[in-house]
């Protein structure tokens, strides 16, 4: 039994291990977002960091209509990242999970 407890820490350890790889990787990981009529573009990674915010000049003239484009095409990119990180993480994190009964977390 002690044996066993072991084995499991110790596959606990590597696939704590492969998360934080996993995150780093996925720094690198672009997500692209452009609205409807391509107006506005922004990349973030699939950990949520924007790396750019490209803006139509004709936007600019328009502050509250700017800031709709922020506002949706910021929330469709974040939910797409968000959906990214979750999927990759959770696949991780299910390859290294003990074979608890009860404790199936990743259906």
């Amino acid at each position: 039994m002690f044996g066993d407890m072991m084995n499991m820490m110790g596959k606990l350890k590597e696939t704590q291990k492969k998360v934080e790889d996993t995150k780093k990787r996925l720094d690198t990981v672009l997500v692209d977002e452009t609205s409807n009529d391509e107006k506005l573009k922004i990349t973030l990674t699939a950990n949520r960091t924007i790396k750019s915010i490209t803006i139509a000049d004709d936007l600019l003239d328009d502050k509250e209509q700017l800031e709709d484009y922020l506002i949706l095409t910021l929330n469709k990119a974040i939910e797409k990242a968000t959906s990214i990180n979750d999927a990759e993480l959770a696949a991780v994190a299910k390859e290294g999970m003990p074979n608890i009964p009860g404790m199936d977390m990743f259906k």
